[in-house]
Parts: structure tokens; sequence; C-alpha cells
């Protein structure tokens, strides 16, 4: 294993669309949502490590958050949690974490993934990350990992492919344009075109190349880290560098910017876990089609479900279709799966009404 290689695993969210099992306190990437018993960040973290040594990772989270990394990833030392003061995306999160790794070695090749993703091939995963990071570490490439889409999907950004870069074991190419979220029609295009790949939130670079390209497209971004961070007293005043921040991802902020970005193909089994409605799609159904997380829900009658009760409770459900059923032992929802975006607003309402608590 290379020890240039470096990984920033992003674990900062609320993920309030998985509301009531996430919720502020412990959001979703800290939970075993799929049910193996291990959190999405532990599972993360473990699949990571076949290509980056433990010493060489960095956990970018809010403050609020540091106890719960170090207890699910004993393996890191609390100086690998960068604790931001506020959540103020991608980009600002990203720069924080390739400070912190110059000031360890200078030449790093990186990798920046979410915490909360699903990797069904995990062999086919490791062998895209090896890969890319070997290209990353002697070209002057920002490259993103495209998921070969299996159907129309309107929760996806997606990446039009321009002419290939090379195909020595996985085929890369230039990016021509990103698309966000399209509408169902368009998304049908893409699908059908064969040139559009989902955005998977992989990325992987080399330290000096992901520098210049703030330096360039986010020099705001870019100075406050490079600059101001090289105070000795930088911890005591990260707030006020992140309140000058913008709020911006690093897909708005760069990638679409940059003349140097290329996408490695891929197709892995990927979910991105969004919403309910997304892990219905990746689990196993019963002979009704509901996904069912738990032994301790009693059925009938019931079809196309989304099922998620706690190991403390009994339900029966009896007559119910196409909903979400969950119950976090505090809080119950239950709703139609194609309601599952006014999740955000019942969050909302409980916060107004009852206070941050329950959310």
């Amino acid at each position: 294993m290379n020890s240039n290689n470096y990984c920033i695993i992003m674990a900062g969210g609320i993920g309030s669309r998985f509301w009531p099992l996430s919720t502020s306190q412990t959001p979703k990437q800290f939970l075993d949502i799929l049910g193996v018993g291990k959190s999405l960040l532990r599972l993360t973290f473990e699949r990571m490590l076949k290509v980056c040594p433990k010493e060489n990772f960095y956990i970018v989270t809010n403050h609020t958050y540091e106890k719960l990394v170090l207890e699910q990833i004993p393996e890191i030392k609390s100086f690998q949690v960068l604790k931001e003061p506020m959540r103020r995306n991608t980009a600002p999160c990203i720069a924080y974490g390739n400070y912190e790794i110059k000031k360890r070695n200078p030449n790093a090749a990186i990798i920046v993934t979410p915490s909360d993703h699903l990797i069904l091939n995990e062999d086919s995963f490791i062998s895209v990350l090896s890969h890319g990071i070997d290209v990353v570490s002697k070209e002057n490439i920002l490259l993103t990992i495209g998921i070969k889409p299996t159907r129309p999907d309107t929760g996806y950004g997606y990446i039009q492919t321009g002419k290939i870069y090379s195909e020595n074991r996985h085929i890369i190419n230039k990016v021509k344009t990103f698309t966000e979220k399209p509408e169902l029609n368009l998304a049908k295009i893409f699908l059908k075109s064969g040139d559009f790949f989902w955005n998977s939130g992989i990325f992987m670079w080399a330290l000096q190349s992901i520098e210049a390209a703030f330096e360039t497209y986010l020099p705001e971004v870019h100075s406050l880290f490079a600059n101001e961070m090289l105070n000795s007293k930088y911890k005591k005043t990260l707030d006020a560098i992140y309140s000058e921040c913008p709020n911006i991802s690093i897909d708005y902020g760069i990638m679409e910017k940059s003349d140097n970005v290329f996408m490695i193909q891929s197709d892995f089994g990927w979910n991105d876990l969004g919403t309910w409605g997304a892990l219905y799609d990746t689990s196993v159904k019963d002979s009704k089609n509901n996904a069912v997380i738990g032994d301790n829900a009693f059925i009938y009658d019931s079809t196309d479900c989304m099922i998620s009760i706690p190991k403390n409770k009994i339900a029966v459900i009896d007559g119910i279709h196409d909903c979400i059923i969950v119950d976090s032992g505090e809080s119950l929802l239950i709703c139609k799966k194609s309601e599952e975006q006014k999740i955000r607003q019942f969050v909302n309402d409980i916060k107004i009404k009852k206070g941050d608590s329950y959310v």
C-alpha cells in the first residue's frame, strides 16, 4: 500500500431525509441503517482501508460529532478528526482536509468520499480506486467516479463524457458537462445516449493538483486555508475562517469550471442512500415486495413497503401498501413512498412546534 495515499471522509451531514432514525444528534452516517451491525461510516472506513493506511485518514465532521467518530473508528487518532465549526458544504470541507494533509505530506494523492454510500461490489470498487489513485499520482488531473446508470433517475447528478483519455484497466474519459438532477424526460435521453453517468461524489487527485484548482477557481477559500491557517493559533480562529467561507460545493466551485476534469467509468453497485426510497430500492424484499429491517415486524396483507422497527418493539402492520414505516423508539413515521420528499417539511414542522430534541 502506497504511503502517499490519503483519504478524506466527509461525515458532517445531518441526513434529515432519513428521519426519524437520523437526527441532528445522531445523523445517518453513524447509524446501522442497513441492519448489518455496522454504521455507514464504519463500513466506509473499512472499505477505504484497502487503499489507504489508517494513519492517512481524515474524517471531516461537525464539531459535535467528534466523540461519535472516535467511538466508531478507534483505529484513528483524535488529530485525524477535523471538526468543522459550522456547515459550509463540500468545498471548505475538502480545503480543510487538504491543509492538514499538506502539513504531513505535500506529495499526497487523495481520495475524497462521502461517509454514507452503499457499495455492493467492493472488489470492483477497490479496483477502480487503485487505478484512479495511481493515475492522479502521476498526472495533473482531477478525477471523479462516474456510475453507469441503470434507470433514468432524477435524484442524481449526471456527468457527460467526452473523448477517452485512457483505457488501461478502467476507461477514463474527459468530462464534457455536469448536469444536476434533470427532469424525467431529460434523464431518459441521458440514459439512452450512453454518454452520461451518475455523479458519485467520489473524487481522486494529487494534493498539488487540487490546491492549484482552489487557487484558480476558489481563491477566497484557498486564501483562507492556505494563508490564515498558517497562523499557529489558527484553531482559535477556525470559527472566523468558516464564517468567511462561501457555502459552496466542490462540484460547483471547481469541477464544473476546471479544464482538467476526468471521469473513471465504473459499475460496482453504488447507491448514495439519500432517502428511504433509495434504501428500499437496494434492499432484499420479501414475497410481498416489502423491505424490512429488523425481526420485530409482523406483516399481513401489506405490499411494497419500507419498514424499520427497533429491537425493543413489536409492530403489527396490516393492510398497508406502498408506504414508509419507520419507528425510532421515540418517533414514528408513516407516509407514502411517493411522498417522501415531504420528510424535510415534516422535520421542520416538528422543530418549530416541539423543538430540536426530536429531530
